[in-house]
């Protein structure tokens, strides 16, 4: 869910284990060029029908309004229980007590996160205690290849800025 250059980076290691993509995203018609990708390894598709096909459910999408708790228990009870939830996009996204709750209930398979609504965590947030529930500390930036490629991008779109040609717009 949201198929931006981070969702595109995981679709791109989900081919290598021969794995199929459903993508759901709310500008399916920016990506015309995946949509023969990989020989139609690659289908956009509706939120719901991602949570009820998938094996694996990998959340890619900034916190809005929109997807404020996307993950709830209407969408966790659409899922596989055969299924695991990825994180890796913020906290937010989920509702943390539907989740545990789904994970203790054994409605899904697992989840790993690298997320959570407040870091550190308290020690009542749920899913520190859930089943089948893995969570890493949200550090991916500090290897030093991630931060010199941090520090790149934000020069180039300072640069970008101040050239009149803004690029990662984000618009409410």
């Amino acid at each position: 869910i949201g198929f931006g250059n981070i969702g595109q980076a995981a679709a791109k290691i989900a081919f290598a284990f021969g794995m199929q993509v459903l993508v759901s995203t709310r500008t399916p018609e920016k990506y015309q060029q995946w949509m023969s990708y990989s020989e139609n390894k690659i289908s956009f598709v509706s939120q719901e029908e991602v949570f009820r096909k998938s094996d694996v459910v990998s959340i890619h999408c900034p916190l809005t309004e929109a997807t404020k708790n996307l993950v709830n228990e209407k969408t966790l009870s659409q899922m596989k229980p055969s299924a695991f939830l990825i994180n890796t996009s913020r906290g937010g996204v989920i509702d943390e007590q539907a989740l545990a709750d789904a994970l203790n209930q054994e409605k899904i398979a697992g989840a790993g996160l690298d997320v959570l609504s407040k870091e550190p965590p308290p020690l009542t947030n749920p899913l520190l205690s859930a089943k089948n529930c893995v969570i890493t500390p949200h550090i991916a930036w500090a290897a030093l290849a991630a931060r010199e490629r941090l520090i790149t991008a934000a020069i180039e779109n300072l640069k970008a800025f101040l050239n009149g040609a803004p690029v990662n717009v984000v618009n409410k």
